[in-house]
């Protein structure tokens, strides 16, 4: 993905979080702007009052009176501009978060950034991208004052105003170097730390396989091996940032010195008031103090940095349903010309007949075939039916309704139990939930379990074989006309597995099931075998059938 795509997609969405809080963000800028005009006439405010003062006398309350006014409006505009910064951070925070995570889940199985990455990206590139409806109104708002002081300047006397304005355009060029280099140094600090967020979400979910393999030390070095990477970026914005300041604070000091070495010259010479000497010096710092444009700018910089990562995940293509219901129809499953994963599955064609029981086997492909038949994928090239409707003609509802699924490592979600259970488009009935799980051999252990169906989740500690038998139990519970089962009996013993397999046949016979399988023994109970090799399908027929090719016979030599 080229840079200039990227950043064209973070500055749309920095605009549409910026919608989002348009309320707040209208609110900073309207106290912003009234903190800025304070500090613009505070000066002027404070040379009436001096040049008022009787000589040995104290100034008189009605020159005072503005000066106080003004500090209090710009503590007030101070206030409300916190206020309002936070509040606008939030709702964009929120949104983006909203967004990205719909994204995400509607990508689905397609996504192909680490959960880790993701996370990050969701929960602090989101964060960072925030602050940028509240810091742009702040960084445009910020420049007032200078204006507004150059404008006073030379109102004062254009000879102190001249000698300001010549080193504005340096300040201005640095300022303009310093968004280029922060906001490519924040992007690359964040890419990084979404590496290292992505390899150890990898770490924590196989971490009871790095614990039996002693790997423990191994898979730290690796995680945190960008680390000094890390440390790098990370010194890198700290020294364009300590860099830009200590320019910035340089030239505010020689521009003092020089306004009140003029304006020295012109009190002398009788052209100015000792007020207006004062003013002058404070106008000074005011015109050449980009202090806090800069941090706003860091800011920016900063947001615009966490949008460019959401705006890549933003831009992957989620499936787009169509409006049609699914017609009538047995279950009639049709890939025609079906090119998917790289070259895995290679122009495959299959009809898989309407309520038979179908095991797919073979040495690669069953699983893309299988997350094409609910489109958990979409095929590179071809088409997949459902009772000759195209898929992507479907409506999400319909879709998921009528085509359901078991896999081999089912999530479970929910508050308990008969929760997980019930988790899909529509929650069935509590007796045939727990119908499903008696017919998945999963109601035993469940009721063994401290509050049976009603235990919490966390509370339910499940083997990978339980998990399984819980998988399966949902599967069943949400059946539609069409059953995909993606390995879901592999970590099954026999005796289980026939028992569930005599279930699925039975139970749920009338409509279609598609079972990923490398298990002789439920390939041979399956009403037909589709055979893929090489891409695509080899053979489709009755296991009996297929059982005289020694090919065939090999696809099971190790198999339980």
């Amino acid at each position: 993905m080229t840079t200039q795509p990227v950043t064209a997609g973070a500055n749309r969405l920095l605009l549409r979080a910026a919608g989002r809080a348009r309320g707040w963000t209208a609110l900073v800028a309207a106290a912003a702007l009234a903190d800025a005009v304070a500090a613009v006439l505070l000066p002027y405010a404070l040379a009436r009052a001096i040049d008022a003062v009787p000589p040995g006398g104290a100034p008189a309350a009605a020159a005072v009176w503005p000066c106080v006014a003004l500090v209090v409006a710009s503590a007030v505009a101070e206030v409300l501009t916190e206020l309002a910064t936070g509040c606008a951070a939030a709702r964009a925070t929120a949104w983006l978060r909203h967004t990205l995570v719909r994204h995400v889940l509607a990508v689905g199985p397609a996504l192909r950034i680490p959960p880790g990455d993701v996370a990050g990206r969701v929960v602090g590139g989101a964060a960072e991208a925030g602050v940028a409806p509240a810091a742009a109104p702040e960084a445009a708002v910020g420049l007032l004052p200078a204006v507004g002081a150059l404008v006073a300047l030379v109102l004062i006397d254009w000879r102190v105003a001249a000698a300001i304005a010549v080193a504005l355009p340096v300040i201005a060029l640095l300022m303009r170097a310093f968004v280029r280099d922060i906001s490519a140094t924040v992007h690359r600090y964040l890419d990084i730390q979404g590496t290292i967020a992505g390899r150890l979400g990898e770490a924590l979910a196989g971490c009871r396989t790095i614990a039996a393999a002693g790997t423990a030390d191994r898979e730290t070095v690796r995680v945190l091996e960008p680390l000094p990477e890390l440390r790098g970026e990370g010194e890198r914005m700290w020294r364009v940032q300590g860099g830009i300041t200590a320019r910035g604070l340089l030239a505010l000091l020689l521009l003092q010195i020089a306004a009140v070495a003029v304006a020295g010259a012109e009190l002398a010479a009788g052209r100015i008031t000792p007020g207006e000497l004062v003013a002058t010096v404070q106008y000074a710092g005011l015109a050449a103090g980009f202090g806090p444009v800069l941090t706003q700018l860091l800011r920016l910089g900063r947001a615009r940095a966490g949008a460019a990562r959401a705006a890549e995940v933003l831009a992957l293509p989620a499936p787009v349903y169509g409006a049609e219901p699914v017609s009538s129809g047995p279950g009639h499953l049709e890939f025609r010309g079906v090119s998917a994963a790289g070259g895995v599955l290679d122009g495959l064609d299959l009809a898989v007949p309407g309520g038979l029981a179908v095991a797919v086997t073979g040495r690669t492909g069953a699983s893309e075939l299988a997350a094409l038949a609910g489109r958990l994928t979409d095929p590179d090239r071809g088409e997949v039916l459902l009772d000759g409707t195209p898929l992507p003609r479907l409506s999400r509802t319909a879709l998921r309704r009528e085509i359901g699924y078991a896999f081999a490592r089912p999530a479970l979600f929910g508050d308990t139990v008969l929760d997980a259970l019930a988790f899909g488009p529509a929650r069935p009935p509590d007796a045939r939930l727990r119908e499903s799980a008696r017919a998945a051999r999963a109601d035993d252990f469940i009721r063994r379990l401290p509050d049976g169906y009603a235990t919490p989740l966390p509370d339910a500690p499940m083997s990978g074989g339980e998990l399984q038998r819980m998988g399966l139990a949902r599967a069943f519970a949400h059946a539609g006309r069409v059953l995909v089962l993606d390995d879901a009996t592999s970590s099954l013993d026999t005796v289980t597995e026939l028992q569930i397999t005599d279930a699925l046949l039975n139970r749920l016979a009338g409509r279609t099931r598609l079972i990923v399988t490398l298990r002789a023994s439920t390939a041979a109970r399956a009403d037909l075998v589709a055979w893929l090799e090489d891409g695509r399908v080899r053979a489709l027929a009755p296991h009996a059938t297929l059982w005289d090719d020694p090919d065939y016979r090999a696809l099971f030599r190790g198999a339980a």
